[in-house]
């Protein structure tokens, strides 16, 4: 009894800590908008700022096509060769992670949050010495979600 007990608290620990970790690299921010209307906000932002739109995916409706059940997910991926071409120059394996994308979701409840990547993290990933660029990529990123989430 006293076995499993430990084993139960352990396996406790262990969850919550990835689940800390893993919150760790990402921002999440709570949306008063539909998971549409997240994106169409910050799809302008982006637009405004100059910033390439490359696609937008529907998690959620590819789930349906093979009958999975999902909460509304979608995925937008942009881009601004300025900043993101001097890191992958720096390690070519940082393409694997650009251009840099913003996930717009429904949990459970009915909230909307809308998340990216910290580059920060990116940073540590791929071993990125330009910490110019990773700061204004971070702070761009902060302002733009926060304008995409800002109740009007």
């Amino acid at each position: 009894m006293k076995n499993s007990m430990a084993l139960l608290m352990l396996a406790l620990l262990v969850g919550f800590q990835s689940f800390a970790v893993a919150a760790d690299n990402y921002v999440i921010k709570k949306s008063p908008y539909s998971v549409d209307r997240t994106l169409d906000r910050l799809e302008n932002v982006l637009k405004k700022k100059g910033i390439t739109i490359f696609t937008r995916v529907d998690h959620a409706a590819g789930a349906s096509r093979v009958g999975i059940p999902m909460n509304d997910t979608r995925l937008l991926i942009f881009g601004n060769p300025k900043m993101g071409t001097p890191l992958i120059n720096e390690n070519i394996m940082m393409a694997l992670d650009l251009p840099m994308k913003a996930l717009a979701w429904k949990d459970a409840d009915g909230q909307v949050w809308l998340s990216y990547l910290k580059p920060s993290v990116l940073q540590q990933r791929h071993d990125l010495k330009n910490q110019t660029i990773i700061n204004k990529m971070t702070g761009a990123l902060n302002a733009m979600t926060d304008k995409a989430v800002e109740k009007i």
